[in-house]
């Protein structure tokens, strides 16, 4: 399923250079090469900036095992609801929203909840939810020509928030897919109140998809005192979120993704279901 929604040369790439790496040793991505296939380099540090877009996501010789348990534990839980649950979570780490058809970063290497989305979309429309502080790019890139998939991302403007490049609110898809691509960048302060506006504005659109199954890609990193993020949500406000959710009624997977002050992590996460 992986390569359903990743190049093949990009996750054979994540294999091998994984596998070749010595125990306790990385490999940071620090040169980006312009990506000419025909002019590919060779050292493996200088390779890794051609699939990578940016300098914090190592590779290291159990990264490309644990992005591909990440993978298997999604599809256990997508399967689950396949199967009548109403909800199944799915628990990951390394997360993958940022994860592109043919690269990495932000933590990501795979994109779990597209690969997901491509899955369950076998047996009926999908909607992605990206509830992340972060603008979801990976799914973004990977849809964005289609119109099976609606992707949806709440997230802080990339005039300021990582990965700056995408999430803009003019990017709603291209050719067959335009339309089904729907960005809400919010500023720097947001609180509950403006947070469950946007939320609502979302549900309306993927209310109106009719999707057979909804994904949410949920992050933590909304709530105060992310290291990550600067909004202010608490588990008040998550467990609105997840009423609101809720009241969808649609059979849901929820993956996870950003999520870093561990001192409310586990607070928000069961306040929200």
């Amino acid at each position: 399923m992986i390569t359903s929604v990743h190049d093949v040369d990009f996750v054979n790439f994540l294999r091998r250079t994984c596998r070749e790496i010595e125990e306790n040793r990385y490999v940071y991505p620090y040169v980006f090469p312009v990506r000419n296939k025909t002019r590919l380099p060779k050292e493996r540090s200088i390779l890794a900036g051609y699939y990578c877009i940016d300098t914090f996501t190592p590779l290291t010789r159990h990264a490309y095992t644990a992005a591909r348990s990440a993978v298997d534990c999604t599809l256990s839980a997508a399967r689950e609801v396949l199967n009548g649950r109403r909800i199944a979570y799915a628990l990951v780490r390394p997360p993958g929203h940022h994860a592109e058809r043919r690269s990495f970063g932000g933590f990501c290497y795979f994109n779990n909840n597209a690969i997901a989305a491509q899955y369950l979309g076998t047996f009926g429309r999908v909607a992605i939810l990206d509830l992340d502080y972060h603008h979801g790019n990976g799914q973004q890139d990977i849809f964005y020509r289609r119109s099976d998939v609606l992707t949806v991302s709440i997230h802080g403007d990339p005039g300021f928030a990582y990965p700056y490049f995408s999430g803009f609110k003019d990017e709603r898809g291209e050719g067959e897919g335009e339309g089904f691509n729907l960005n809400l960048p919010l500023p720097e302060e947001v609180d509950g109140e403006r947070y469950r506006k946007a939320l609502s504005t979302t549900l309306k659109r993927v209310v109106d998809f009719k999707p057979v199954f909804l994904i949410v890609s949920i992050g933590f990193d909304t709530a105060k005192g992310d290291p990550t993020g600067t909004w202010s949500l608490t588990g008040r406000d998550f467990e609105a979120t997840g009423r609101l959710l809720g009241g969808l009624g649609l059979p849901m997977l929820v993956v996870q993704e950003g999520g870093y002050r561990s001192r409310t992590l586990g607070v928000n996460a069961r306040r929200f279901f």
